[in-house]
């Protein structure tokens, strides 16, 4: 997955000309951040009005008595600027796929998850460099794991599916751009 996620930032790099001034953005979520899991995302002009967001998180920890959500989470996106790229509202198309490990219950999960849906946000200007932005999404979710006692036990796996149709997107986020 590494591989996939390096391949399309090098053909999104490959795919914008010039960098130019505001063109390029290093953001984070603070709502992520709130959760304990660390996130990064690059946001690329595309032309005037469109962007390109590649956001990944990573949630490592293990919490008291052995209760752990373990995930990592890559979700690009396709932004449509009402005003002008990295100002005002936007509309988006995200994706999404993460890998899980863990529970806070009696049962532990293990597998993966894939979707998309649409977005819309805010985005504040709050200096030449540094902005903050607000969204929020809806879209689908397609969940595929093995559900376990909490102690593990192979005999006693269970093979489960869902479909999730709700919220799939939050993020209050501090940008700061090229």
């Amino acid at each position: 997955m590494k591989r996939i996620f390096l391949l399309l930032l090098l053909g999104v790099m490959c795919m914008v000309q010039s960098v130019r001034a505001q063109d390029v953005a290093l953001k984070t979520n603070a709502l992520y951040w709130a959760a304990t899991t660390p996130n990064l995302g690059v946001e690329v002009a595309l032309s005037p009005k469109y962007t390109l967001d590649l956001s990944a998180a990573y949630n490592p920890w293990t919490f008291k008595d052995d209760k752990k959500m373990r995930f990592w989470l890559v979700q690009p996106e396709v932004k449509y600027w009402l005003c002008e790229k990295f100002e005002g509202h936007f509309f988006g198309l995200h994706l999404h796929g993460a890998q899980f490990y863990g529970g806070f219950s009696e049962k532990r999960y293990d597998g993966y998850l894939a979707g998309g849906g649409v977005t819309y946000g805010y985005n504040w200007i709050l200096s030449p460099h540094w902005n903050l932005e607000a969204a929020f999404g809806i879209g689908y979710a397609r969940l595929w794991f093995k559900e376990t006692p909490r102690i593990h036990c192979i005999k006693c796996e269970t093979d489960r599916r869902k479909n999730y149709f709700g919220p799939t997107k939050a993020a209050v986020s501090f940008i700061y751009i090229f």
